[in-house]
């Protein structure tokens, strides 16, 4: 996905005609927050990053599964262990949560990419009917089952229709309903937003600049757009009004109406503008670490979206952990809220027909890993 510099940021969004916006929740649940973006370097590489926020505590996002190629997998119903059963053609790593086998975000052994992001209010699965168990697959069966089987977002846009999506309980996940949309990427730079809606109907659209936040549906955001088609990297000019002359107090006042909140619009035109007003990015190297300081804009403090009245004692809705994915490398790299210091997993370093099922766990490593420096004595 190119990176691209224009005088007015969002002037393109008015591209966007009218759209259905779908039916707005009556009770806004739980925050529960991811934002995502995506960038592209000079040298072709292409990199997605998001970060990740749950609003029931800790999920351990920081242990990380390698999964073979060739595992046979069998989908969860609310029925139990009874949906679809296939065979994976391809490894994959993934976040987990809660000690699932999945999680927010995920990328195979050829770059296909599948990240999960919160849709709550407007998600609406297939109705589960038992006659038809053998083609139902769980929220988490689903991300496995592109990873596991798809190379290109082309293969799985072509096959999405192909099993039921079907609501499924998870009691790891303290009872909280499971409305997600996915993004999926790959190293060619496609990229799309996948929503399951209405009892099962599958919208797909062309990810916007790669930008993915949360509710309400993809389409409201991208006319949302239309509203900061003014925004802009350059800084406004001096006027001049009835002799008395005037200009900005310092640089930034190109982008005066910018929204800073941390609702899901507003964090979706935040990503947009920064996405497009990305430096030139030579290398991968380049990319990965922008995609983290653009990131660094959604990092939700402990106690910011804390109920009124409340202290925070724990973490919900704070960033857990943020995540970039050199999709061109395969090359997963990622921090946390309690170890800043960037790790790294190569996944051209694996050899996925004979290496086993295997967590990386780096949640004994949450400490701030700091490095002193030290003066030379005379």
């Amino acid at each position: 996905m190119a990176n691209f510099h224009a005088p007015t940021m969002l002037a393109f969004a008015a591209l966007f005609g009218p759209t259905s916006f779908g039916t707005m929740p009556g009770t806004p649940p739980p925050p529960r927050v991811c934002t995502g973006v995506s960038l592209a370097a000079a040298d072709g590489t292409q990199v997605v990053g998001r970060t990740v926020e749950w609003a029931l505590g800790d999920a351990g996002h920081d242990r990380l599964l390698v999964v073979p190629r060739g595992e046979t997998f069998r989908a969860l119903t609310p029925e139990g262990e009874n949906g679809h059963t296939w065979r994976g053609r391809h490894g994959f790593a993934t976040l987990t949560a809660y000690g699932t086998d999945y999680g927010p975000d995920a990328v195979n052994e050829h770059g296909l990419y599948v990240g999960m992001y919160y849709f709550p209010g407007f998600a609406k699965c297939a109705a589960y009917e038992p006659s038809a168990a053998a083609q139902s697959l769980s929220v988490g069966d689903f991300q496995r089952w592109l990873l596991s089987m798809w190379t290109t977002v082309a293969e799985a846009k072509a096959h999405l229709e192909d099993l039921r999506i079907v609501d499924v309980a998870d009691p790891r996940f303290g009872g909280a309903a499971l409305p997600f949309h996915w993004k999926i990427a790959d190293p060619t730079g496609a990229c799309i937003v996948v929503e399951i809606v209405d009892g099962g109907r599958v919208h797909v659209f062309d990810a916007f600049l790669g930008v993915i936040t949360n509710s309400p549906s993809y389409d409201w955001h991208l006319t949302n757009l239309r509203n900061y088609v003014g925004l802009s990297a350059s800084p406004d000019q001096p006027i001049t009004v009835a002799g008395r002359s005037g200009g900005p107090f310092g640089s930034g006042s190109g982008l005066l109406g910018l929204p800073g909140d941390f609702t899901p619009p507003s964090r979706f035109v935040r990503a947009a503008a920064l996405t497009a007003s990305a430096r030139p990015l030579p290398t991968a190297e380049d990319a990965v670490f922008e995609a983290f300081r653009i990131l660094d804009n959604f990092n939700i403090p402990i106690g910011a979206s804390a109920p009124a009245g409340a202290q925070a004692t724990d973490i919900p809705s704070a960033t857990q952990i943020t995540v970039v994915t050199d999709l061109t490398h395969r090359t997963l790299w990622f921090h946390t809220m309690h170890n800043r210091e960037v790790r790294k997993l190569d996944l051209r370093k694996i050899d996925f027909a004979t290496v086993q099922r295997q967590v990386l766990d780096e949640s004994p490593r949450r400490t701030q890993a700091v490095r002193e420096l030290s003066v030379a004595p005379r």
